[in-house]
């Protein structure tokens, strides 16, 4: 059975850093390339960052350039994002994604959409306080 658990989310001060990791089990974690997403209340789910299956690559969202990393350990079978000078509108429940294809790259576009991953974590709350 596949698994994603996320932490690190919590309440921050506008400019405030926080780091979220996702743990994944039950598949060959290396093969996958791995994305964030995020939601906040009444707003569609937003595309923040992916990571192709080996970590030469990352991709990010135009709000986040900048002040998000992404990265990845494959000898943890975890995926981690590192985010800076956050901003209020950074508040959402932040979710970790696999994506639904191994060895997959972006030229396909998958990355960017919730429909081209099908495992996902629980959700992590962040919150940026003013």
């Amino acid at each position: 059975q596949v698994q994603l658990v996320e932490s690190g989310g919590g309440l921050v001060q506008v400019g405030g850093s926080l780091k979220l990791s996702c743990v994944v089990s039950g598949l060959p974690f290396s093969g996958y390339a791995m994305g964030w997403f995020r939601q906040a209340p009444g707003k569609e789910r937003e595309f923040v960052s992916a990571i192709n299956w080996n970590g030469g690559s990352s991709y990010y969202g135009d709000s986040v350039k900048g002040r998000f990393a992404i990265s990845r350990d494959n000898a943890k079978n975890t995926v981690y994002l590192q985010m800076n000078s956050l901003k209020p509108e950074d508040t959402a429940v932040y979710y970790c994604a696999l994506d639904g294809l191994p060895f997959r790259s972006s030229t396909s576009g998958s990355y960017y959409s919730p429909s081209g991953y099908n495992h996902w974590g629980q959700g992590t709350q962040v919150t940026v306080s003013s």
